[in-house]
């Protein structure tokens, strides 16, 4: 019955179709003998790429051929996926969750519980704080970050932190170094926010503000790293020092040209390929506000050749030369914000309150700059993965692994490993015992 001359709408409507024909997904290890084929058919609707593509991702498989197509009222996809090293998806509870994730909404069961993805940005709620941090990245920032909270009494139990263009986004969950609780003091938030803002306003020299905030959405945590530097507006890089110049084999060839008689804009990428790059591609274009239509991914050794055909979502092709090079330089950024072309290194000790503040100290004061950084805390263990480059820029030398050990004490694990870009890699790869004058003694360390 209409009401205020308004139509009226069953709000059932909306989800009929899919009601009627829910989401068929499986997952195939017979038909090819390298790869296992995840199947996705379903009705379609807005975003339901990107969803796909970061439940995948979620779980680290890597993506080497995608067929996609969902023009009209109907999504069907092909995956072709491995492991991290090359093998079959075999394991029974991986294979169970892809089903559920991408089946039937409303069929969860527990074994969705025990794969949560990343998400961040929970303010004050549970036993954490989301912190999220834009600025001018410069070498030592991460340390000095770090120390302030420490100094507050915030302890760090996980964090990532990107680079791109000399821009940094940072994601920290904290929580109170003694009740080990979400801190919802008003004065020691504003205590914290203002000595943060300090530290980022002192590097900046542009129009650019650095920013300071807390979250109160969830998200998604490489999600949110994209939409903080998007918003940053790092794609427009200009002209950069040798401190931010990539390999030539990580920079993408971006092309868009126009399918004339189906009315498409033709994205094609070719680049060297990398874990989670097409999920990279699929959240620009769709946080863009384009559609993708159809597209084609392969890698061909190396390298990865992806095809997009797209609209905006008001139904335009990308027209003006000003819209192709816009696209192009932010696809651009979103490929090259997650490599990291310096040396990696994996830390591994018992966590504690300041941990990350003394790590990122020893880091800074042998001259290495974090240009990428992973901090994860499981019960009392923490690991920290920090990619890392000399202070100038240049890969890490020998002379500075060996200082950096020899000042490492035998409280953590250092694992090295080799920067698949330089000539001539410093260090081995290999988990050593080191030396931090702190801490205490990890009895068992991760293998």
């Amino acid at each position: 019955m209409a009401r205020d001359g308004k139509p009226y709408f069953d709000p059932e409507y909306e989800t009929l179709s899919i009601r009627i024909n829910p989401p068929r997904v499986s997952v195939d290890n017979t038909s090819c003998k390298d790869c296992t084929l995840v199947k996705v058919d379903s009705v379609n609707k807005p975003g339901i790429l990107l969803e796909v593509v970061q439940i995948l991702s979620d779980l680290d498989l890597v993506i080497t051929k995608a067929y996609i197509s969902s023009d009209g009222g109907w999504f069907m996809d092909v995956f072709h996926v491995t492991d991290q090293h090359g093998n079959k998806i075999t394991d029974s509870n991986t294979i169970e969750y892809i089903e559920k994730a991408l089946g039937p909404k409303g069929q969860t069961t527990d074994v969705l519980k025990t794969w949560q993805g990343k998400r961040v940005g929970v303010h004050s709620v549970g036993d954490h704080t989301a912190i999220e941090l834009t600025g001018r990245d410069r070498p030592g920032l991460l340390s000095e970050i770090s120390a302030v909270l420490a100094n507050l009494h915030f302890n760090v139990v996980a964090a990532e932190v990107w680079t791109h263009n000399r821009r940094i986004a940072c994601l920290l969950y904290v929580n109170d170094d003694t009740t080990c609780r979400a801190i919802d003091d008003p004065a020691r938030l504003s205590t914290m926010e203002d000595q943060l803002n300090n530290i980022l306003r002192g590097c900046e020299d542009g129009e650019k503000v650095a920013r300071t905030n807390f979250s109160s959405n969830v998200t998604h945590v490489d999600r949110r790293l994209h939409q903080m530097l998007f918003a940053d507006r790092d794609y427009e890089g200009g002209c950069l020092s040798t401190e931010t110049e990539y390999p030539p084999s990580f920079t993408p060839k971006i092309t868009i040209e126009r399918c004339v008689e189906k009315g498409y804009s033709v994205v094609s990428v070719r680049c060297k390929d990398r874990p989670k790059l097409m999920f990279d591609i699929v959240f620009t274009l769709t946080d863009m506000q384009y559609v993708v239509f159809h597209a084609t991914i392969t890698s061909d050794g190396p390298y990865a050749s992806q095809e997009y055909f797209i609209r905006h979502m008001d139904g335009c092709t990308l027209d003006t030369e000003g819209e192709k090079e816009r696209v192009i330089k932010c696809l651009e950024a979103a490929i090259k914000r997650r490599v990291s072309e310096g040396l990696s290194l994996e830390l591994c000790a018992k966590d504690r309150v300041g941990l990350l503040s003394e790590v990122t100290r020893v880091l800074r004061e042998n001259g290495l700059s974090v240009t990428r950084a992973g901090v994860t805390t499981v019960g009392e263990q923490a690991m920290n993965v920090f990619y890392v480059r000399d202070a100038s820029g240049n890969p890490v030398d020998t002379k500075t692994i060996e200082g950096l050990r020899k000042e490492i004490g035998q409280t953590m694990m250092l694992n090295v490993k080799k920067d698949p870009t330089c000539a001539k890699p410093p260090e081995s790869t290999g988990w050593s015992k080191t030396s931090f004058s702190f801490g205490s003694l990890l009895e068992k360390f991760r293998n």
